[in-house]
């Protein structure tokens, strides 16, 4: 697991920030809205830098690690909730943060890291692997929280999927899928299947309109013929 650690620094956003006409200037001079949660303390607008947030949101490991935020002089452990990108420029919108208590359990989405893939016998037969999931949701303490959850797919054969149920997780964390059982919620991860080949129907091409006489050529050829006989 990644020792990274990710510290955020953010400030109080205030009334004069508020508002359709703030949010067009916040974007100028390269600054984001934000909000924390939880805990049982009120939630609190914030500001972070642009540009920090980027960098950060470009690991993996930042939207399922426990974060440090920074306002003013207090420290608290936060999780990223929520995350809102522009729909078509490089631009961060809004993001919630979460606080997170050592003695509360959270739920997250964990990605999924497959390794073995070049090992396993099935891709011998010309099998390929179907990735049906990316990430898990798990319930935890914020201690307990991984960064992945590793798949191992080295010892699958042609036809075999991995399920929910055969994931090896670390102590303290359990799956929230299973939080009524596993009956009914034991999804598969990834499959090992020889690709279907799906058979082309060719239609019979059209004439092209060189090919097809006009009214004329074809009266033409007729009398042509015609003559010929006669001949």
């Amino acid at each position: 697991m990644s020792a990274i650690q990710f510290e955020l620094e953010a400030d109080v956003r205030t009334d004069k920030d508020m508002g359709r006409g703030a949010s067009r200037r916040l974007r100028r001079i390269e600054r984001v809205p934000a909000v924390v949660y939880g805990a049982g303390e009120q939630a609190v607008s914030l500001l972070l830098d642009h540009h920090k947030l980027v960098k950060a949101l470009s690991f993996e490991a930042f939207y399922s690690r426990i974060l440090t935020l920074k306002v003013g002089k207090k420290t608290e452990k936060v999780i990223l909730k929520a995350l809102q990108r522009h729909p078509s420029k490089p631009r961060l919108l809004h993001l919630d943060f979460l606080r997170v208590r050592a003695d509360q359990k959270l739920e997250m989405h964990i990605p999924l890291h497959f390794k073995g893939a070049e090992e396993a016998p099935g891709l011998k037969e010309g099998a390929v692997f179907a990735h049906l999931m990316s990430d898990i949701e798990v319930s935890c303490l914020p201690g307990d929280l991984p960064e992945y959850i590793e798949v191992d797919v080295s010892q699958m054969g042609l036809d075999q999927s991995i399920y929910l149920s055969d994931l090896k997780l670390p102590k303290g964390v359990e799956l929230t899928a299973f939080a009524q059982g596993t009956e009914g919620h034991d999804q598969q991860i990834v499959s090992l299947h020889i690709p279907r080949v799906e058979e082309e129907i060719v239609e019979a091409a059209a004439p092209a309109a060189s090919d097809v006489p006009t009214v004329g050529e074809e009266e033409s050829k007729s009398e042509d013929s015609a003559k010929d006989k006669e001949k």
